[in-house]
C-alpha cells in the first residue's frame, strides 16, 4: 500500500509540473476573483466596432469578475490618443493604425507608448470594388477614376500602400477622389467613379446593399505582389473573399489588415487575463451574440509582433502554449 501511494503521488508530481511548464511557470488559474471595472473605446455607435465590443464585454461581464464598459468613440485613431490621455483602458485599433501609432509615421507626427495587444480579432480586407468587368487586375486601374476613401483616413494610406506595390502613383496613375465608403459606394451608382477602396470587416453594409441592386466586381491581387507589400509592410496578410460573401462569381485574392485589442500598460494584469478568459473560453457564446465570433482564434489572437502584448496576455497565451513578444 505505502509504495502505491508513492508512485499515484509521483504521478501527481509529475502531472503538476507538466501543467506548470505548458503554463509558462504558473499553473492555469482560470479567471481572476479580484477584476476590476474597464472601459472599452470602439467606434460609432451604428459601426461594426461598437457592436462586437458589447458582444466582447458582455460575455467577459458575465464570465469573469472583470466588468467592461462599452464606449463608442471616432474610431482607431482617437482611440490611441484616449488611451494615451489616460480616457479609457482598452479599445478597439487597426492592427496599420497601431504600427503608425508606435513608430510616429503617416498620421501620427510622433510616437506613442504605454499600450500593449491584447489580442487581434479578425480581418478588415481591402476590398476593390468595381462595377465594371474589365477591370480584373490593380494595373487595370491606371488612368481610372478611384475612391481612395477619406482624405488622411486609414483607407486611403491601404490604397497608397497598394498602388504603390503594382508601380502606380496615387496623384499622377490614377484619379483619386476623396470619399466616405456610402459615398463611394453611390459614386459607383451613378457612373462617377470607376472603382473604390473600401477596407472593413466583410460583409460591409455599404458594399452588400450594392450588391443587392448590381452585379459587383472585385479586383484581383497576385501574390508576387502580395508579398512584396506584406514584406514592405507587415500589417497586411493575405486574404481570400469567398464568393459567397457578396454573390460573386468566384473567390479573389486580396490583402486585409485586423481588427486589434490593444490596452494601456498600466492596465492590471489579472483583468486583461480575465478579458482573454471571458472570450476564449466561451466562444459559443460570443458567436451567439455576434456573428464576428465566428472569426476569432487563439493563433489569430497571437498575430500581431508590431506592438508587444500586455503581460496579461503573455500570461493567458502561455498557459495554452502560445508565446508572444512583450515589454
Amino acid at each position: 500500500m505505502k509504495k502505491t501511494f508513492s508512485l499515484a503521488m509521483l504521478l501527481v508530481l509529475a502531472m503538476s509540473f507538466s501543467a506548470f511548464a505548458a503554463s509558462g511557470g504558473m499553473p492555469m488559474s482560470g479567471p481572476y476573483k479580484d477584476g476590476t471595472r474597464l472601459s472599452l473605446a470602439t467606434g460609432g455607435e451604428q459601426g461594426e466596432y461598437f457592436a462586437f465590443g458589447k458582444a466582447l464585454s458582455d460575455v467577459v461581464s458575465k464570465k469573469t469578475t472583470t466588468a467592461v464598459n462599452v464606449i463608442a468613440s471616432d474610431g482607431s485613431v482617437a482611440n490611441i490618443l484616449a488611451l494615451e490621455n489616460g480616457m479609457v483602458n482598452l479599445a478597439f485599433i487597426q492592427t496599420d493604425i497601431g504600427f503608425y501609432a508606435s513608430r510616429g509615421t503617416r498620421l501620427f507626427p510622433a510616437k506613442h507608448s504605454g499600450f500593449s495587444t491584447v489580442a487581434v480579432l479578425y480581418p478588415e480586407p481591402v476590398q476593390i470594388v468595381t462595377l465594371d468587368s474589365k477591370i480584373e487586375r490593380i494595373e487595370d486601374l491606371k488612368g481610372k477614376t478611384i475612391a481612395v476613401g477619406a482624405e488622411g483616413s486609414g483607407t486611403f494610406f491601404n490604397a497608397l500602400d497598394v498602388l504603390e506595390a503594382y508601380g502606380l502613383d496615387i496623384d499622377t496613375d490614377v484619379n483619386p477622389v476623396y470619399a466616405s465608403f456610402a459615398e463611394s459606394v453611390e459614386a459607383l451608382m451613378s457612373g462617377k467613379i470607376d472603382a473604390a477602396f473600401i477596407v472593413a470587416g466583410t460583409p460591409t453594409p455599404a458594399v452588400a446593399e450594392l450588391a443587392k441592386s448590381v452585379k459587383v466586381y472585385f479586383v484581383s491581387f497576385d501574390d508576387k505582389h502580395i508579398m512584396d507589400l506584406i514584406a514592405k509592410h507587415p500589417y497586411y496578410g493575405k486574404y481570400e473573399l469567398p464568393k459567397t460573401t457578396y454573390g460573386t462569381d468566384e473567390n479573389d485574392v486580396t490583402v486585409a489588415v485586423y481588427s486589434v485589442i490593444v490596452a494601456r500598460d498600466d492596465v492590471p494584469a489579472n483583468d486583461v487575463y480575465n478579458f482573454l478568459y471571458g472570450i476564449f473560453e466561451n466562444l459559443d457564446e460570443v458567436s451567439a451574440n455576434n456573428a464576428r465570433g465566428q472569426a476569432l482564434s487563439l493563433k489569430t489572437a497571437a498575430g500581431y509582433p508590431a506592438v508587444p502584448y500586455h503581460k496579461g496576455a503573455v500570461k493567458y497565451l502561455g498557459e495554452k502554449g502560445i508565446l508572444v513578444s512583450s515589454r
